[in-house]
């Protein structure tokens, strides 16, 4: 690790004008309230079980909250709107109360992003970057919050985990198809009003990409970086690490999903999606220390 490549934004603007620094790296604790999802599904169901375990994860190093109320897992069925509404809003309700924690709600829809940013929410984490409902990025952008726009070739119901694509996923050059895609996404929500500090741009690890091109667009997250908006990247718990690291159980890929978020980090990558906080934070702060005592050598 000779180097980490210096993001090209230091802030990601949020609702009510907030921002959330972004330097040297801001931790997105993953906070599913589903029954279904594919690493802890079920965990978080009760509301406030599921705040504490948010605020553990504010303690232990989380700068943002993402709370979810429909997996995203390949396969995974649809959740109407007014399920994911109940599953959701109890939690950020509950979050709230205890805690001015920035949070995102991890939805698709306009009706559940509504709801959820009446009840304080921050931002929005779109894996559909705007493109399922045409409703949310005029909302984003009438509430002044935060919003990530994430890659994806398809929904979840017609996607496969990453080493299970009977053929690999039609790409003749997957991070520049990526970033491609990503950069006119992100003219689009300006387009409808979205204020260009409040993107954050997500190339989509395990979204309609094989093993392959999930680790190719990993060590090339630095082309996305270089789009000029702050960069998030979730590889946690993710079947393509579970295939590189011959690790079948989504629970016993912490270790892996250190390893590629430092990388995406060095990258220039800013905000980490993660299911376990302290590992990252920790994984995080000794590259960070390699990289200062590096420059004290080189001074």
């Amino acid at each position: 690790m000779s180097g980490v490549a210096r993001a090209t934004a230091s802030a990601w603007l949020l609702a009510g004008g907030r921002t959330l620094c972004l330097e040297p790296w801001a931790i997105m604790g993953v906070l599913n309230a589903t029954p279904d999802s594919f690493s802890d599904g079920g965990v978080h169901l009760d509301p406030l079980r599921a705040a504490e375990a948010g605020l553990a994860m504010v303690e232990e190093g989380a700068a943002i909250l993402d709370v979810g109320g429909e997996s995203t897992r390949p396969g995974a069925a649809r959740v109407p709107v007014e399920e994911q509404i109940r599953r959701v809003v109890p939690v950020i309700r509950a979050i709230r109360r205890a805690s001015r924690v920035p949070i995102s709600v991890d939805t698709t829809l306009s009706a559940v992003a509504r709801a959820a940013l009446d009840e304080g929410a921050d931002a929005v984490n779109d894996v559909a970057a705007g493109a399922e409902d045409p409703a949310l990025l005029p909302l984003v952008a009438s509430r002044g919050a935060g919003i990530v726009l994430m890659h994806r070739l398809a929904p979840p119901p017609e996607d496969a985990y990453s080493d299970r694509h009977a053929r690999p996923p039609a790409y003749g050059d997957v991070a520049r198809e990526v970033a491609a895609w990503l950069l006119e996404r992100a003219a689009l929500a300006e387009g409808a009003g979205v204020e260009p500090p409040s993107i954050v741009l997500d190339p989509g690890l395990g979204f309609g990409k094989d093993v392959r091109q999930n680790f190719e667009l990993l060590a090339r997250v630095g082309e996305v970086v270089a789009l000029g908006r702050p960069v998030l990247v979730g590889a946690s718990r993710k079947s393509f690490l579970g295939a590189a690291a011959a690790e079948p159980d989504p629970t016993r890929r912490d270790v892996a999903s250190v390893v590629a978020a430092v990388a995406a980090w060095s990258a220039g990558a800013r905000i980490l999606r993660t299911h376990e906080v302290r590992g990252l934070r920790q994984g995080l702060a000794v590259a960070a220390a390699i990289l200062a005592a590096g420059r004290l050598e080189d001074a």
